[in-house]
């Protein structure tokens, strides 16, 4: 089974129509994980990015977003991340990553044996790159 630590952008592409090329990708990664052909490991930092975002940049209402998360969250093949290495992330934060909520995600990839990092961000896969972690490609129609 294929291991994804999830980004907060992604998320947000997702219940969004701001990128449709993204929000089709989202859509076929969470298909394959309700189909449990991928776990999306979800820490919850990203959870707490995406009520701010929704609420604070979006303007959804609060009901909407809670909704919307409780439904992500109880999708089979989503599992919650609660802890973090804090030796690694403070390895990778602020000098190699900038972002403290990407150093959050890029400490928990680094310590889920075989995952890669499901974002958009083009700065932070260059990060990602350059720490050696695993970036998910998406399959095209010529795959």
């Amino acid at each position: 089974m294929q291991k994804l630590v999830i980004d907060t952008n992604c998320l947000i592409s997702y219940v969004t129509d701001r990128n449709l090329k993204q929000q089709g990708i989202v859509s076929s990664v969470l298909e394959q994980t309700a189909g449990l052909k991928i776990c999306i490991y979800c820490h919850f930092n990203v959870i707490s990015e995406f009520i701010f975002v929704l609420d604070s940049v979006y303007g959804v209402n609060p009901k909407d977003i809670r909704v919307m998360a409780r439904e992500f969250l109880s999708m089979p093949g989503v599992e919650l991340i609660f802890e973090i290495n804090t030796k690694t992330l403070f390895n990778f934060w602020p000098e190699q990553i900038r972002d403290y909520g990407d150093a959050i995600i890029a400490a928990t990839c680094r310590h889920i044996q075989g995952s890669a990092v499901l974002t958009f961000d083009r700065k932070f896969m260059a990060s990602l790159k350059e720490l050696g972690l695993r970036i998910f490609q998406p399959r095209t129609h010529t795959d």
